[in-house]
């Protein structure tokens, strides 16, 4: 029986702090909090922290806005992850009702306010961390990014980009740009996520600008590896198609590095033509990128972007193929047996699982579809509760069961249908 769904999604506000009406907690009340727990005074806070104390003063009474440096210079100095000091959001984009899953949107106009700057150098309360220190810093979101800990990161992201905004407007050091460009390029992959589609755009053109004061020749093509993703997003896949030829093309495949970033396009290639029709050009995209994938895993080496281009997501990638060319026995059988590697990123098997969810859907083997989307939310709850397909799957399951079974029942409630 179908059953009416309701409820829309809003942009959140433009204050830092996420309940400016006093419903909840606000982000002084919580350094305060932490501080506490931590057992340390507003002076001590706020020389761990390399502020001043009327500083912390001013923002635990609520007279002033706690900006992103500042939340994560505390989160620092009480050993506790920024997450907790932003607290929750009242809205957002594809918003749930999970408290913890909502502050993940708090982080929204941090990150708009960071991606603002562009070539002006923020004024920081908190001295800007060195580039090292910085350097270790994208590691640990690049490793957030990868497991979908949408909340986590999107607490840690806007200071970091600050940051390196310092650094990059006031040196001009190409080092300071490829970190920068870095971590535009992870703000471009939360806020498409998410659902901030105006966000990721702004975050793409700041990667642009980036990429060639970096002095690394790969990273203009992986912002057109960003750019078409967005595109896809948008249901441009033509344009998505075009560009990222156009860079495969023009990569500089003598080295591991750019046979990764060549991998990584033709991945997109393969999926953009298939979501316009082109079966064969899909077909012979994924053919070239599994053929990089099977040189780079006779030479294993480092993985400087996060791509992962490997035997493993070629054939996830297969399947998405398959599905999106309504060959639905071919991902059915590239499926077959295969487990994707815990080393892979718990994001890209989560989506490979949505992705079968939806194989399986379309096939009307309902069972089997709702096994895989409870799948997807147990390797990475979060994105599996905000991704569209994940959502479109549950909402066609709630409207095919006589009785709903209890797992979508609780599925929907934390998917906040």
């Amino acid at each position: 029986m179908s059953r009416e769904r309701g409820g829309g999604a809003r942009m959140i506000g433009q204050e830092w702090d996420p309940d400016p009406g006093g419903e909840s907690e606000s982000t002084g009340r919580r350094i305060a909090r932490a501080r506490k727990r931590r057992g340390l005074t507003q002076i001590g806070l706020a020389a761990k922290a390399n502020v001043s104390r009327s500083l912390i003063a001013q923002v635990e009474a609520g007279h002033k806005r706690a900006t992103p440096s500042l939340v994560a210079a505390v989160a620092r100095a009480c050993a506790v992850d920024a997450a907790e000091i932003i607290g929750r959001s009242p809205g957002g984009p594809n918003r749930g009702v999970d408290r913890r899953t909502e502050a993940m949107h708090a982080a929204m106009p941090p990150i708009r306010r960071a991606l603002a700057y562009a070539d002006i150098s923020p004024e920081l309360e908190v001295p800007p961390r060195s580039l090292d220190e910085l350097a270790a810093e994208l590691v640990k979101l690049q490793k957030l990014q990868g497991a979908a800990a949408h909340v986590r990161l999107g607490a840690r992201l806007p200071a970091t980009i600050e940051e390196l905004t310092v650094h990059a407007v006031e040196s001009d050091a190409p080092r300071a740009w490829r970190l920068l460009n870095h971590a535009y390029a992870i703000a471009v992959s939360l806020t498409r996520r998410l659902g901030y589609n105006d966000l990721a755009q702004v975050a793409v053109e700041r990667a642009a600008v980036a990429a060639p004061r970096a002095d690394d020749p790969h990273l203009r093509h992986l912002v057109s590896l960003s750019r078409a993703l967005l595109l896809l997003t948008l249901g441009s896949g033509d344009i998505a198609l075009t560009m990222v030829k156009r860079a495969a093309d023009e990569v500089d495949r003598s080295e591991t590095a750019g046979l990764q970033v060549y991998g990584s396009l033709h991945l997109r290639a393969a999926v953009s033509a298939a979501r316009t029709g082109h079966g064969a050009d899909a077909w012979e995209h994924h053919g070239l990128a599994a053929e990089a994938a099977a040189r780079l895993d006779a030479r294993p080496g480092p993985d400087p972007y996060g791509l992962q281009v490997n035997p493993v997501n070629a054939v996830i990638h297969g399947c998405a193929v398959a599905t999106e060319l309504g060959d639905y026995d071919t991902a059915i059988r590239l499926d077959s047996g295969f487990t994707p590697s815990s080393r892979l990123y718990a994001e890209r098997r989560a989506h490979h699982e949505i992705d079968m969810s939806r194989t399986h859907l379309l096939l009307k083997e309902h069972d089997k579809a709702l096994r895989r989307v409870l799948n997807a939310e147990r390797i990475a709850p979060q994105m599996a509760r905000f991704h569209p397909t994940a959502r479109e799957a549950v909402r066609q399951l709630g409207t095919y069961y006589r009785t709903v079974p209890e797992q979508l029942r609780g599925l929907e409630s934390r998917m906040a249908f």
